[in-house]
């Protein structure tokens, strides 16, 4: 495996590791607030998608001012 694919393989995972750890916190700050488990887990599934978005506009605009 070269240096590149390795380096993107590991970027993905932090992205991944990054957007969870959001989405729990979003769900966990939504239940101490006194959300019902549905609506926290709403939250919670709501900001993971929200960071995952955000990092794939962030790599296309890399992308496009490098390329």
């Amino acid at each position: 495996m070269s240096d590149r694919i390795a380096l993107i393989l590991l970027a993905a995972a932090i992205i991944f590791v990054v957007a969870a750890l959001i989405g729990a916190a979003a769900g966990y700050l939504a239940r101490r607030d006194g959300a019902s488990y549905p609506s926290a887990l709403t939250r919670a599934a709501v900001a993971t998608a929200a960071a995952l978005t955000l990092a794939a506009a962030l790599t296309t605009a890399v992308n496009a001012v490098a390329g």
